[in-house]
């Protein structure tokens, strides 16, 4: 028997003993069979994080390069991120923070910088700066070529990508992102902006498996804001979601964490990880529940007859820190790196984490803190 038939041999006993299932080969690069996703709450871009970014810049241009760097690492191991844009990419040139948001373009691609893949760009701030600037931000976001979904040019583009599906490691996810609303503002001139319709909303996620999306997460912008548990509206539309066959459901929204839990789909057989709402990513808000956030990873994986399954969720925190003066920014520092906090700020890490640990140790169900020692 040649060389090349014994390696064919050897290859086919491989997959009959379940050996080559663990991982694929491209080139000479080994891939997981399976894919982590992560999940971040709000990028708010208030005015004082405007004035130091363009401070940092030296007045000529908006400086975000230092606000990311000490979480990026928890985003790139992910193989692909998700945070919610709650800001309008207006183009300038000026700027504003609340209520009426507008951002520049490097906020955007910092962001990109420190890993994401994907922004979410249906909530209640996606059309405070009119319809030109919803409009301009779905092309800025093209142009950096950042992943979203949520807003759309019109009805036809609408129809045109969604469903959106993506192909991570071989699984294909279909992501659908809807608001309750747009703070009064009406969609005008045929933009769209996807609401929190039932109807709708059950028939595309039906266009999206239809499609071939193998896991469907559905991202909700949803709940009262600084509300630290979810109420009976958030549980109604998260069992309607998984009972249309959601596979995730991650909530943002109201500036604050909200519980986790692992939801059964009977009819599946299935655990559904649903998050209310992840809190804050970065922002300059002052209250004590605002400071913070959490991420939420969900891992997915092929069973043994090879369909693709969510396998466990855990989170983590993390704070917003602000700047003490030039040569610092807004800055998002994990939980464990408690180190790099400014001394004048720990307090308000500490009320915030207390706050944190006290909902989610008493509420969470299935969706542990992720553990320390597996960090990078």
């Amino acid at each position: 028997m040649n060389s090349l038939s014994l390696l064919l041999v050897f290859s086919l006993l491989r997959f009959i003993t379940g050996e080559a299932s663990a991982t694929c080969h491209i080139g000479n690069q080994p891939r997981e069979n399976g894919a982590t996703l992560l999940f971040a709450g709000d990028a708010m871009q208030h005015q004082a994080q405007l004035d130091q970014a363009l401070m940092e810049g030296d007045g000529k241009r908006y400086d975000y390069s230092e606000c990311f760097r000490w979480i990026a690492p928890e985003i790139t191991e992910a193989d692909y991120a998700v945070v919610n844009l709650e800001v309008p990419l207006g183009g300038g040139p000026r700027y504003s923070g609340y209520p009426c948001f507008s951002a520049p373009d490097s906020y955007a691609q910092a962001l990109a910088d420190a890993g994401f893949d994907m922004m979410l760009t249906a909530n209640n701030h996606c059309l405070d700066s009119g319809m030109k600037a919803a409009r301009r931000t779905l092309w800025a976001l093209d142009s950096l070529g950042i992943d979203h979904t949520g807003t759309f040019h019109d009805a036809a583009d609408r129809r045109k990508k969604v469903p959106f599906i993506k192909d991570i490691n071989g699984i294909k996810f279909g992501f659908l992102n809807y608001t309750y609303g747009t703070n009064g503002i009406p969609a005008k001139d045929g933009m769209e902006v996807a609401l929190i319709e039932k109807d709708r909303i059950a028939d595309e996620m039906r266009l999206t498996r239809e499609a071939g999306a193998e896991i469907l997460v559905v991202t909700m912008h949803w709940g009262i804001e600084y509300v630290l548990r979810e109420n009976a509206i958030q549980r109604d539309l998260a069992r309607f979601l998984i009972d249309n066959g959601a596979d995730m459901v991650i909530g943002s929204h109201p500036h604050v964490i909200q519980p986790m839990k692992m939801m059964r789909d009977e009819r599946r057989g299935q655990d559904v990880p649903v998050v209310y709402s992840l809190g804050n990513f970065i922002s300059n808000m002052k209250t004590g529940d605002t400071r913070g956030g959490a991420y939420m990873r969900v891992r997915v994986e092929r069973d043994s007859l090879g369909k693709a399954r969510v396998m466990w969720a855990d989170y983590d925190t993390f704070f917003s820190a602000k700047p003490t003066g030039k040569g610092s920014n807004f800055t998002v520092i994990p939980s464990h790196r408690t180190d790099l906090i400014p001394a004048g700020q720990l307090a308000h890490w500490q009320l915030f984490d207390r706050s944190a640990t006290r909902v989610f140790d008493a509420e969470n169900v299935g969706i542990p803190r992720r553990k320390k020692d597996t960090k990078k």
